[in-house]
């Protein structure tokens, strides 16, 4: 297992390296500039600008430099929020965006798994294809429309919850939790069918239900474990995609998290800020995504034996 970790470890080096240079080099393509506005900028205000943030060296030596600061641990300051650093404004937006993650993934977890489970115990029946075809909703259907969709109907029709904020009146993490969690429930219910399918046909299963145990007590205690791994193995995905998407929930909802960050960043071309929040998000993809490659081998004894017979 260590070997299998430092292994995935040393994979992430040259992936992260390609983003920070990708995005480094791409955003600096897009029109406009982190200084310009409505208002012209006075020519000589402008060029002070530039130089007090290195604007007005060359890109590659500008390059060298933010990767030597990112070695430091500096992420630069925001050319939009004075006095800020980027890693202090990522810090303040992370704990609302991870706890909206959250909050989604417990809904992609409890529709998913619940409707999974129900439709993999009589395949190819109606109990199959009707959760499969309503787990297909949330695919089909992008947070940008399901999003405004929830607030026309729950917010403004029915006024059951409010349609924006976080935190600040009851009930109104509903809806944004429900809109970002749908898409990965869908995932999740197809996942968790998949891994029920092929339990539910193995020797031991048989051999439970042999016994006379009931139902539930061969589904629960004896298929999820197994049944799940396929899921389990998607959640470090699915949450770092939940961080990484919570751009578009975040603007619908106003929900003041790092997604709202990074959009205001991308048209306000604050270069250093949108680099930080690239960085960071693809830092955690890397390790969610090692978090639970991890967790799926720790569920799973033959996994386990490849590892150890590899050498740990």
């Amino acid at each position: 297992m260590i070997r299998f970790t430092i292994m995935r470890l040393l994979q992430a080096i040259p992936v992260l390296f390609t983003v920070i240079t990708v995005t480094f080099f791409l955003i600096r393509q897009a029109p406009g500039g982190p200084f310009d506005a409505e208002k012209p900028v006075i020519p000589a205000v402008k060029r002070a600008l530039e130089a007090k943030y290195n604007l007005d060296q060359p890109i590659f030596q500008q390059y060298l430099s933010y990767f030597g600061d990112l070695f430091k641990g500096d992420m630069g300051p925001s050319f939009k929020y004075p006095g800020w650093q980027v890693e202090d404004l990522i810090m303040s937006g992370l704990p609302i965006t991870a706890e909206l993650a959250f909050y989604a993934l417990l809904v992609a977890l409890v529709i998913g798994v619940l409707a999974g489970c129900v439709a993999a115990l009589k395949p190819n029946s109606p109990q199959d294809y009707i959760p499969m075809s309503l787990a297909m909703i949330g695919i089909c259907f992008p947070t940008f429309l399901l999003g405004p969709l929830l607030v026309l109907i729950f917010g403004f029709g029915l006024n059951l919850v409010p349609v924006s904020g976080w935190g600040d009146l009851p009930g109104d993490k509903i809806l944004p939790s429900i809109t970002l969690g749908a898409a990965y429930a869908a995932y999740v219910a197809r996942l968790t069918r998949g891994g029920m399918l092929e339990v539910l046909n193995q020797d031991y299963i048989r051999t439970a239900r042999a016994k006379g145990l009931p139902e539930w007590v061969v589904i629960c205690k004896h298929a999820l474990r197994g049944g799940l791994i396929p899921t389990v193995s998607f959640l470090g995905p699915a949450f770092a995609g939940l961080l990484a998407g919570s751009f578009v929930v975040e603007t619908i909802f106003q929900i003041p998290g790092l997604g709202r960050f990074y959009v205001q960043a991308a048209f306000n071309r604050d270069y250093t800020m949108i680099l930080g929040t690239t960085i960071f998000l693809s830092t955690l993809i890397v390790v969610f995504n090692l978090l639970s490659d991890l967790l799926a081998t720790w569920l799973n004894p033959r996994l386990r034996q490849q590892y150890s017979g590899g050498g740990s």
